[in-house]
């Protein structure tokens, strides 16, 4: 890695072009399930007071009626965004009653999957989509899969760094190609290292009994209320979680915009003999959208997505192959329940630092071997990242956490000295550091610090993320609500409730046409 990005670095610094990495845009997407005063999935509706989930652009659902997702603005500072997100917590805190937001990735108790009630948006074409393609989730996966949260971290390039960094690379391309192959240099060059992210972020080493109830697994008992692995950084994002044969044996090739495209849209369109089983239409309603490998571009989970903002009714493949990638999503992070929110200006900081050396370096394509690599390397860290002695592999040789992150932080340090440059601080190079402490002693790693709490409390999972859920509502409550902000958010949510029935006022096609329509793109 290490190369391409030391002359990258010395262009911009030689070019007098540092000033172009500040306005980097950030946003945030955090998910949460409502808990009940007991700890149990809520078995109330999405609150009302909140405003429509289907048009509120700060807070709607997920999965199910009890997963709120909350939703900031895109921010040139990663700490506007941050104070977003506690923001919207506080409101939230208002209309929850003796509910609680849980603040953890892996769910909390939920008895069985008739508990899990999914997430409706009203009557008009658009929410029963979204509702219907809900249904279908059901069907492929299950409805436990669905209840694990987690946050996306949504980061851009200012727009003016794309033509200064095409000028400093000599590059031919348009300046929307330029950028799309930019920012799918840095999404390969974040797989390769994203296992580092699990290791250093990862917080969910333990879950509750309930979620992995009727199913098999090697996962160990801490008590009769919780399974976890010692050493396991990150169980959501293990084969857990986010995992189905389906998927498993798509080969999505994120290498170009055009090969990804492509091959997302092979698996949209190719049928899957189990899931033709299940049938796509009765005489009930809709199973399902379609019986193909994915109903949607939203279903595959990956750890990481080229995005662009669609327009209304239009598909995010459409969005992309029409327009290019406009930011990227990053998937991978668990809800720290340690902290407030969970993520805090740290993290963001090393994350900054981190997307932008996967931008600046190596160029070069992931071939299948590679992948089959970075897939093991990721299942060794999230399982047992924390083992000692465990051996990961790079260019085909084994090679230990602590050397290879060493190694990775390197690099992201002559990143994170520009980027202190261009904040006139310390604090990128401050947010390396810490992490670099993490691979010298893995008990300062979340995940350690969540079982060490938990053992130190006597606390089964449940009992111990509803005790931390508790507490971070109390302090966020106690910093209060901006008077303007919560102004905002009760008209946005009143009016977010009248655009929803102007949708549903304004439809003047049949459902079965709209859905055709809307998959023939």
């Amino acid at each position: 890695m290490s190369k391409a990005l030391e002359q990258n670095l010395q262009l911009i610094i030689e070019k007098g072009q540092i000033l172009a990495l500040d306005g980097i845009l950030h946003g945030i997407e955090k998910e949460g399930l409502r808990a009940d005063a007991h700890g149990s999935i809520s078995q109330t509706g999405h609150p009302a007071s909140l405003g429509a989930a289907l048009t509120h652009s700060h807070i709607t659902t997920d999965y199910s009626e009890a997963l709120l997702e909350f939703i900031t603005p895109a921010f040139p500072k990663s700490a506007e965004a941050l104070e977003f997100l506690q923001q919207l917590h506080a409101y939230a805190y208002q209309h929850l009653g003796d509910e609680e937001l849980w603040n953890a990735s892996m769910p909390c108790h939920i008895d069985n999957e008739e508990a899990i009630q999914i997430a409706r948006f009203g009557s008009s074409n658009v929410g029963r989509l979204k509702y219907i393609y809900r249904v279908g989730l059901e069907h492929r996966y299950g409805k436990m899969m669905q209840t694990i949260a987690g946050i996306h971290y949504n980061f851009s390039l200012p727009e003016s760094l794309w033509p200064v960094l095409r000028e400093l690379q000599g590059s031919q391309k348009s300046l929307q190609a330029f950028r799309s192959s930019g920012y799918f240099k840095l999404i390969r060059n974040f797989r390769r290292s994203s296992w580092l992210l699990l290791y250093l972020f990862g917080a969910s080493p333990a879950l509750s009994a309930s979620f992995m109830r009727g199913r098999k697994h090697d996962l160990e008992q801490w008590d009769e209320e919780t399974l976890y692995r010692p050493y396991a950084t990150s169980l959501r994002m293990s084969d857990l979680g986010y995992s189905n044969k389906a998927q498993s044996a798509l080969s999505i090739c994120f290498n170009h915009l055009d090969s990804y495209i492509h091959s997302l849209t092979e698996a949209i369109n190719t049928t899957y003999p189990p899931y033709e089983k299940i049938g796509v239409k009765t005489e009930q309603g809709y199973n399902q959208l379609n019986n193909n490998v994915l109903q949607i571009e939203n279903e595959y989970y990956s750890d990481i997505r080229p995005k662009r903002v669609a327009l209304s009714g239009e598909k995010p493949v459409h969005a992309l192959l029409e327009r290019g990638v406009e930011y990227i999503e990053v998937r991978n992070t668990d809800i720290n329940p340690l902290l407030p929110v969970g993520i805090d200006q740290q993290q963001a900081d090393f994350l900054d630092a981190f997307l932008v050396t996967c931008l600046l370096s190596d160029p070069s394509d992931v071939d299948n071997h590679e992948c089959e690599l970075i897939n093991q390397n990721n299942n060794l860290v999230v399982n047992q990242g924390r083992a000692p002695g465990l051996m990961l592999t790079k260019d085909n040789q084994p090679i230990s956490v602590p050397e290879w992150g060493s190694q990775i932080l390197s690099d992201i340090r002559k990143t994170a000295a520009v980027l202190d440059q261009v904040s006139g601080d310390s604090r990128y190079s401050d947010a390396v550091n810490a992490q670099q402490a993490k691979l010298d002693d893995p008990a300062l790693t979340p995940s350690a610090q969540i079982l060490e709490q938990m053992k130190s409390s006597g606390l089964s999972y449940e009992a111990f993320i509803l005790q931390q859920s508790r507490q971070h509502r109390e302090t966020i409550t106690r910093t209060g609500l901006d008077a303007e902000q919560q102004q905002y958010l009760d008209n946005l949510g009143l009016s977010s409730i009248a655009e929803q029935q102007q949708i549903e006022m304004s439809d003047t096609i049949d459902f079965d046409t709209y859905l055709a329509n809307y998959l023939a793109q």
